[in-house]
């Protein structure tokens, strides 16, 4: 397995002889507005530029979108990549946003989904605390993770945009995956309330995977982000964690 790191959830796995491209936002350094109802909205969108080509990021068979919030799918992204290509979506809401953007080869995913002979697991994540939930439901909306498993590759678990919760810790216990990937840039709505990962949370998420090595994305790239990649490596070293928890830097990859 490969992954590697592009800008904000935007990643791509090499998986069992597949490309496959999560949460693609491809739009130019600071080309849309910083998203409303979020602190720091005064602060353009991306804050990052991308790391690599766009030919080279839309190279793949696949792509998944664990939700269709604008920066994990963006109109950049439904201009580049190719009309017919295998879009996953986590329910038929989103794959209906997806096809009348012009989009023909689009799967739902259950909760079991079989790929190519990859297995494709879909898995509840949760938004932000229940306050925040009940709060902003509409802006919040529903969102994923995924499994992947293959006999012949480790098991990984991308979270999605999810805070700790009871969802994400019994996923934890039922896939036993090798490598979790984070969305873990502290992300924070008006009201200083958080509606990802940030350190506590992935300390709890280190303390409920003794084996697994963990990925910190989603980092730097979007204008409510409270939590740096300097301040989450300060945090590791102080908690020891170093040598299971990576912060990779834009267009960084791993192989494992």
């Amino acid at each position: 397995m490969q992954f590697t790191q592009i800008r904000n959830a935007t990643v791509k796995i090499n998986y069992a002889g597949k490309k496959i491209l999560i949460d693609p936002w491809l739009a130019k350094k600071g080309a849309v507005p910083g998203f409303g109802g979020t602190i720091n909205d005064h602060i353009r969108n991306p804050t990052a530029e991308l790391p690599m080509p766009v030919s080279e990021i839309v190279d793949v068979d696949a792509v998944i979108l664990t939700h269709d919030h604008p920066d994990h799918w963006d109109d950049a992204a439904k201009n580049a990549i190719p009309k017919d290509m295998l879009i996953f979506t986590q329910h038929e809401k989103d794959a209906q946003s997806v096809r009348s953007a012009g989009f023909s080869n689009i799967r739902v995913l259950d909760e079991n989904n079989d790929y190519e002979g990859i297995m494709l697991i879909k898995t509840p994540g949760q938004h932000g605390r229940p306050k925040v939930l009940e709060d902003m439901k509409e802006l919040l909306g529903e969102v994923s993770g995924i499994v992947f498993k293959h006999p012949d590759e480790k098991t990984l678990y991308i979270a999605g945009d999810t805070v700790w919760c009871q969802a994400v810790e019994d996923s934890l216990k039922k896939y036993h995956p090798d490598v979790v990937v984070l969305n873990s840039c502290d992300a924070k709505v008006i009201g200083n309330e958080s509606i990802i990962m940030g350190k506590q949370d992935i300390y709890e998420v280190y303390k409920a995977a003794p084996e697994a090595i963990i990925i910190a994305s989603h980092m730097e790239a979007v204008n409510h982000a409270t939590l740096s990649r300097k301040e989450l490596r300060e945090f590791l070293g102080e908690k020891g964690m170093m040598q299971r928890v990576l912060a990779p830097e834009d267009g960084e990859s791993y192989t494992f």
